[in-house]
């Protein structure tokens, strides 16, 4: 082995050589994709991360590397020195003539490599499965052979789309001004948002870090400390349920600004999403957005629309409010709808903060949705917490049918609903009403499982489509029903609207904030604010919240001392790289661009974390393990 890489280096990677390569000596090393034995002659197709060569064995030409070939077998690491030449033409029994042997599948498919002279850097046992572009293979066998699985051409592909985006994120936020800025891992715990994962200190028995959720803190500090513009990639931890886009550990884009509006977040964060599609994608965004802006969606209306703060801009399908409409008509014979017009005849039903909602989507006609059809989106409903789904078909004359709605609804409030909701001959209503929360969840998955129904969108990616939107404007204020207190919808740094500062201490629901969420494809990528610097108005969002000045003090303490040392208005955002990657790689998992992610229970099958802690460890660190389930 010592001839080579000592003394051959390398002069191409496996995916580098063309057609204008012919007759050039190249020294190729990699793993063994594929072996062939045709007798005399051996072929393999030889790999690493950029691509494939074929390599031929030919005891002709070396007869002492022909004799290596022979025990080579897949995954083996080998080197090998050989000269270039066409793959020429074969005989083609099916076409009873001489054709190409060329593979236009291959970038190298024009070429072959004559190997003169091998040595095996390596041997493999038998992989256990396939190291194929496709994957058939469990998720759970890949996962525990990552490091096979990385082998993988979608994989290397994600990961080298990662590489490509680090890179642009950089260069872009470097000329924009943004200096490139650590914070720490181990911090403070505060409460409220994300669970934290908690780090015993072997220093300071009983006392625990928190791994940090995002530098949010950290980064409004670099503000106060005169730094104005910074950016990080930076790895994030949450302790919470997974699903397909969410990670225990995960990587964000941060920025953070000083003596910016929205505005300027928003001309920063479009020119790196036009700069990472470009480089990811050799896409130019301005094709799609000519100005280079994205539209901007008002929280209400997209909740009004879609029922969620994320709405899929790919196709239409909008929701219709008939909640003031089923008060006017008193229910309109509909006993549900009855219960919840009784409970607002005083005149106390609110837009921006129901408690309980009607709505209604219209199925066009020409979906023509089977009864089985129908009945699969009652049991999605169901799954979601809903008592049920209600349907009723319109008729010619605009009566409904198919539908247990119709004996009893007024023609009035039938009429009424028609028109509200544009509905045409032979199109089908669906009706969620109840809980404003659980009706908005129910009706913004049944949008896009018709959607998906109707071919709209595909089952998975992106189609390619490209729908951005900002959703802004959204409230400061949350109200938990169950604690009959107001709560920071997103956190209590956030800037209200000027002109709705005098509605904190009086009417908080209808008070709105410089929040903002980037939106695509209905994957919420990217969401930020302005920071809220101005000591009054932050003492009352924290009166409204029900905080005096000593709980403030204890959970944000030295935040908010830093504040009181000549803040500058400032404010930020945070994109999720995981999840930008997976939407540009139109994959279906988050775990698809990730090197080494968890399962969704939170475990490695790899390295089998998490594990047990010996005694003495515990013991060092002075923590007791309480056995049994929680």
């Amino acid at each position: 082995m010592a001839r080579f890489i000592d003394e051959l280096q390398r002069t191409h990677d496996c995916g580098a050589l063309r057609a204008t390569d012919i007759d050039r000596e190249s020294v190729l090393f990699g793993w063994v994709a594929n072996r062939r034995d045709h007798g005399s002659i051996i072929f393999i197709d030889l790999r690493d991360r950029s691509g494939i060569t074929q390599i031929v064995f030919d005891p002709d030409l070396s007869n002492e590397a022909h004799e290596l070939a022979e025990a080579i077998r897949g995954e083996w690491v080998i080197g090998i020195r050989g000269k270039v030449r066409s793959r020429g033409e074969q005989f083609s029994k099916k076409e009873g003539k001489l054709v190409s042997a060329s593979n236009p599948n291959l970038p190298t498919g024009d070429i072959e490599v004559m190997v003169l002279e091998a040595t095996i850097f390596n041997k493999a046992d038998t992989p256990p499965f396939p190291i194929e572009a496709r994957a058939d293979t469990r998720e759970e066998v890949r996962l525990e052979y990552r490091y096979l699985d990385l082998r993988r051409e979608p994989l290397q592909q994600a990961l080298l789309m990662r590489h490509k985006i680090n890179q642009a994120t950089r260069n872009y936020l470097s000329e924009q001004g943004c200096l490139e800025l650590e914070t720490p891992f181990l911090c403070k715990y505060t409460p409220g948002g994300a669970r934290n994962f908690l780090v015993p200190s072997r220093l300071h028995a009983g006392k625990f870090y928190a791994l940090a959720e995002s530098p949010q803190l950290f980064k409004q500090l670099f503000m106060v400390a005169g730094y104005e513009r910074y950016f990080q990639i930076v790895r994030c931890f949450r302790d919470e349920d997974l699903r397909v886009d969410r990670q225990p550990e995960f990587t964000q884009i941060d920025v953070e600004m000083s003596f910016v509006n929205q505005d300027d977040i928003f001309k920063l964060i479009e020119g790196l999403i036009f700069s990472i599609w470009n480089a990811a994608l050799g896409l130019d965004l301005h094709t799609l957005y000519p100005d280079g802006t994205f539209p901007r969606l008002p929280f209400d209306e997209a909740m009004q629309l879609y029922g969620n703060d994320k709405p899929d801009l790919r196709f239409n399908l909008p929701h219709v409010d008939l909640t003031e409409l089923v008060i006017q008509h008193d229910g309109g014979g509909i006993p549900f709808f009855q219960s919840i017009a009784a409970k607002f005849k005083d005149g106390s039903y609110r837009r921006d903060m129901p408690s309980e909602i009607v709505k209604a989507l219209v199925i066009p006609a020409s979906v023509n949705l089977s009864r089985a059809d129908a009945d699969k989106l009652e049991q999605l409903a169901k799954s979601m917490g809903a008592g049920g789904l209600a349907r009723a078909k319109v008729a010619a004359d605009g009566t409904w049918v198919q539908s247990p709605l119709a004996k009893s609804v007024s023609p009035e409030l039938r009429s009424a609903i028609n028109h509200a909701v544009g509905a045409s001959e032979n199109d089908l209503l669906l009706f969620q009403f109840g809980r404003t929360s659980l009706v908005h969840t129910v009706m913004a998955n049944l949008r896009v499982a018709i959607a998906k129904r109707m071919s709209l969108i595909p089952e998975v990616g992106h189609g390619d489509q490209w729908k951005f939107c900002w959703v802004i404007d959204p409230p400061l204020f949350e109200y938990d029903e169950d604690k009959k207190t107001w709560a920071a919808a997103h956190h209590a740094f956030t800037r209200p609207h000027d002109e709705h500062l005098d509605l904190i201490a009086s009417d908080p629901g209808k008070v709105q904030c410089y929040r903002y969420d980037l939106v695509l494809n209905g994957f919420e990528i990217g969401g930020g604010s302005i920071r809220l610097h101005d000591p009054d108005v932050q003492a009352r969002v924290f009166a409204a919240l029900g905080l005096d000045q000593a709980q403030a003090q204890e959970k944000f303490g030295f935040l908010l001392r830093a504040l009181r040392f000549g803040a500058p208005p400032h404010g930020g955002i945070a994109l999720g790289l995981d999840r930008i990657c997976m939407l540009l790689r139109g994959t279906e998992s988050i775990r698809d661009v990730i090197a080494f992610p968890k399962t969704q229970k939170g475990t490695d099958l790899m390295s089998d974390a998490p594990t047990a802690v010996a005694a003495d460890q515990l013991a060092e660190l002075r923590i007791a393990v309480v056995q049994g389930s929680t």
